[in-house]
């Protein structure tokens, strides 16, 4: 194999690598031995079917993949003979005049990662806030988990159904006259003002009440998961069954009982677990930022601009799905074409956390086990349909990036644990609403959260708040979707190459949308 570097700028580098016909050919013959037991031809015994009659037989197919093969394995030579260290997945190119028999010329492109200087940690000191889970806080979580569970009872026949009241219909929906699957429906529940179904429906039973006959008018939404339903304008006769009003809530034992406690006492010990849990989650988001304050403050590096882009558009595909959902898209999406070079910045300075954060790991010997890898998979698994959980178990063994990308959170977590460790921490007890707003604070000002500029990309895609563009949430506690140095970048077949299957067909199905009842929920 010959290999001629063509170009080398910052991070971008492209190669010129000739593969030999004969290595081509010795990998043909080497098909021919591989599939030779198997081949059944009239007049000849299994397995003693000439080499040459296979090659006759099979000669396209083995030739496509021998050279598959010849080039996979070149570009692993190349990564490891030029000591290279690919950001994303090479793009690897097959010349256009190639010819069965002949040399095959390839070009490989690629960034690699920068060469990253050990990163100090000495001298990190960090506050950590720190809330107490007193009585009030207990008390104040069981109330609004009271308020979860509130339970209505029968109202007189003769009121009329407002916003908060429950109302029992029968339903039946149509677009343009003709009925659709899931559309009728008998004995729902539905709670006026809720949310629970789609835009305009809940508003329109204010007022009924048990008896009447109603039809509510709605256009189902752009983004509702059965696509003959999408924008679609529908009717839906409703008959009221019954009325309910809101039943007081009141916390003693009997509450705790209703729950299948013993006791208002045990309640408040379950609960006190679950606040102690959310506040030790705030000290964590509010430490956490503070230390990838200090280490973007401290490095200045370039970064890969695929990684960039990959990283921005998941930011932006955000930002429009919350664009969309404003009351004038075009001017919350116009808003955010002002903000474009902000969330870009954003971009830039996640994608170097990500690759200082993996590199401060792999140079202290962070590790994820075995075991806690193999806990991430079932997790994830989950979210599939069972029939489709042992192709995605499959998937994920197969596809290192894939398996990169369930690990890489975890890992980020484990270096952060890890920094936290080696600083120097002082502790301050302040109110959740301290805590909060120090957390929020982070998000004023219009500052443009770029390289160096001190602040935690948890929060950095937010420029300040403008009158028609929506605030994204918050992304979660993830410094980028995929440590690339940690994983060996997909295998490159050429584009001329034999195709292999697609992608498509190794990935377990999406889970299908749950069957729902029209009015469906949002």
């Amino acid at each position: 194999m010959k290999t001629v570097e063509t170009l080398n700028e910052g991070l971008k580098r492209e190669y010129r690598v000739t593969i030999t016909a004969k290595d081509i050919d010795a990998r043909v013959d080497d098909e021919v031995k591989s599939i030779a037991p198997t081949v059944r031809m009239p007049g000849f015994r299994p397995g003693k079917v000439p080499a040459n009659l296979i090659r006759k037989m099979h000669g396209a197919a083995l030739s496509a993949d021998a050279l598959n093969k010849a080039i996979e394995a070149g570009v692993r030579d190349l990564m490891t003979s030029e000591k290279l260290r690919p950001a994303l997945q090479p793009a690897v190119t097959l010349d256009e005049g190639y010819e069965t028999g002949k040399d095959a010329e390839i070009t490989v492109a690629l960034e690699v990662l920068p060469v990253i200087e050990t990163p100090s940690i000495d001298g990190l000191k960090l506050e950590r806030l720190t809330v107490p889970a007193d009585d009030a806080a207990v008390m104040a979580k069981i109330e609004e988990f009271a308020t979860q569970m509130k339970r209505f009872e029968e109202a007189p026949k003769t009121k009329k159904a407002a916003t908060g009241d429950q109302v029992i219909i029968d339903f039946a929906g149509s677009v343009d006259g003709v009925a659709f699957d899931g559309g009728t429906g008998e004995d729902m529940a539905v709670e006026i003002g809720s949310g629970q179904l789609i835009p305009g429906f809940e508003d329109q039973l204010v007022g009924v009440k048990v008896g009447d006959d109603k039809i509510v008018k709605v256009t189902f939404p752009a983004d509702y998961p059965v696509a003959d339903l999408k924008d679609a304008n529908a009717e839906f006769a409703v008959t009221v069954k019954e009325v309910k009003v809101p039943a007081a809530s009141k916390i003693d034992d009997e509450f705790a009982k209703s729950l299948g406690l013993e006791s208002l006492d045990k309640l408040k010990e379950i609960m006190k677990d679950q606040v102690e849990q959310e506040l030790n989650g705030l000290t964590r988001t509010h430490m956490k930022r503070k230390l990838l304050d200090q280490l973007a403050a401290s490095h200045d590096f370039e970064v890969p601009p695929t990684m960039v882009e990959a990283e921005f558009g998941q930011i932006w595909q955000q930002l429009e799905h919350e664009a969309s959902h404003e009351e004038d898209v075009e001017a919350a999406k116009a808003e955010l074409e002002k903000d474009k070079d902000e969330y870009r910045s954003i971009a830039v300075r996640r994608v170097r956390l990500g690759l200082l954060l993996s590199e401060i790991g792999q140079a202290h010997g962070v590790q994820v086990s075995q075991q806690e890898m193999q806990r991430l998979v079932s997790q994830a698994a989950q979210q599939y349909r069972p029939e489709d959980r042992q192709r995605f178990l499959e998937y994920v063994q197969q596809d290192a990036l894939a398996a990169a990308q369930l690990r890489a959170p975890l890992y980020e977590d484990k270096v952060v644990d890890f920094l936290f460790e080696k600083a120097e921490i002082s502790d301050r007890e302040v109110t959740r609403e301290e805590i909060e707003a120090a957390i929020e604070a982070d998000d004023d000002g219009g500052h443009v959260h770029g390289p160096g500029c001190g602040h935690d990309h948890d929060h950095d895609a937010k420029p300040a708040k403008k009158a028609a563009a929506k605030k994204p949430a918050a992304k979660k506690d993830v410094v980028t979707e995929d440590v690339a140095a940690e994983a060996p970048a997909k295998k490159a077949p050429a584009k001329k190459a034999a195709a292999p299957k697609a992608e498509a067909e190794e990935k377990p199905a999406a889970k299908k949308p749950a069957a729902k009842k029209a009015p469906a929920k949002k």
